[in-house]
């Protein structure tokens, strides 16, 4: 069984590295061939994008290194920080304006999931269409 597979990386520094992933992201999932009909999935994929590039930004210091990858079936959104601290689940009180983002990324993948390493962590989100989730694969 042969794979099609494809993907795109790109690092977004501490500066100002949020909104330039956000506009990169949208610019490659234009690709694909199922985001014309699923404006919410890509809303989706760029708000948890947001989210989990500002937690390596905010939280780990670091630059955040994103990788897409479409498979057929999801589109992982990977974002690989330095800090090999894991992300935590918050509740923050009314009014606070940080605290959500693990929340939100849960809320907005189907699936997601964290891996440490030595140089740091990564999380990775699984998004799929409506169309996969149902079995038809283009």
């Amino acid at each position: 069984m042969a794979v099609k597979a494809m993907g795109w990386a790109h690092s977004f520094p501490v500066s100002g590295g949020v909104r330039a992933g956000r506009e990169w992201v949208r610019g490659h999932v234009a690709a694909l061939p199922w985001t014309s009909e699923e404006p919410e999935t890509v809303e989706s994929i760029v708000l948890a994008v947001s989210e989990l590039l500002t937690n390596a930004h905010v939280h780990a210091h670091s630059d955040a290194h994103l990788i897409l990858t479409w498979d057929g079936d999801c589109l992982q959104v990977s974002v690989h920080d330095e800090d090999p601290t894991l992300p935590r689940r918050r509740e923050p009180g009314e009014g606070e304006v940080s605290g959500r983002g693990v929340s939100i990324v849960s809320a907005l993948a189907d699936t997601w999931g964290i891996k440490c390493g030595r140089h740091g962590k990564t999380v990775t989100a699984c998004f799929r269409p409506s169309h996969t989730r149902d079995g038809d694969t283009d």
